[in-house]
């Protein structure tokens, strides 16, 4: 696991510009099989300075948790926003990873002035925005938000698994991993599955 230190360099250029709140939004959970899909927006406090933020892929499970209270302590706003697997099912991972990304941003008091978005645009949002391609390794901001975002969905991950052991959430978080992929062949869906996602291999004996 290679850690690779987000800057501040395009928040602190886009602060010089005259946007005095910059946020970063990014989401986890698309690639899962089951639970939500969850985003996160946060306003770094540019004179709070919170080391070692990186994308929440590159840390463990433990640094992601000191980062998150650090963030949510010191952050000038932070919001979540998540849609569940019925959501999912019905406008499509895309698009529900969109419309998370945007109720987190909207949920931010006071609202950012910019937003960066790691990658692509998000719909609906009345301030301006940035896609930054592979923004969570190079922004501080969208750094932050995954970190948010990961420990956030892995929180609730473990009370899905805590209401039904059977699959192994509190291990592969709902990813697809063999464990998980032989609980869904013995036990098939639970109603935290998302029932859009058919691996064929799998399913097609399934019910």
């Amino acid at each position: 696991m290679v850690k690779v230190r987000a800057f501040r360099t395009l928040e602190n250029s886009l602060r010089r510009m005259g946007f005095n709140h910059v946020a970063g939004v990014d989401e986890v959970g698309r690639g899962c099989l089951a639970g939500p899909v969850v985003a996160a927006a946060v306003v770094l406090d540019p004179d709070r300075y919170i080391p070692r933020v990186c994308d929440s892929k590159t840390v463990t499970a433990l640094e992601r948790e000191r980062l998150f209270d650090r963030i949510t302590r010191n952050a000038v706003a932070w919001s979540v926003a998540a849609c569940d697997p019925l959501e999912i099912d019905d406008i499509n991972i895309h698009q529900a990873s969109l419309r998370a990304m945007n109720k987190a941003v909207l949920s931010l008091i006071p609202l950012p002035d910019i937003v960066l978005v790691d990658a692509f645009r998000v719909p609906g949002l009345p301030m301006a925005q940035k896609p930054v391609v592979h923004g969570d390794t190079r922004c501080t901001a969208i750094a932050a938000a995954s970190i948010v975002a990961k420990v956030t969905r892995d929180r609730a991950m473990l009370e899905l698994h805590a209401t039904d052991p059977r699959y192994g959430f509190d291990r592969h978080k709902g990813y697809a991993t063999k464990d998980h992929l032989d609980a869904m062949s013995r036990f098939g869906y639970s109603a935290a599955h998302r029932r859009s996602f058919r691996p064929p291999s799998l399913f097609d004996t399934i019910e």
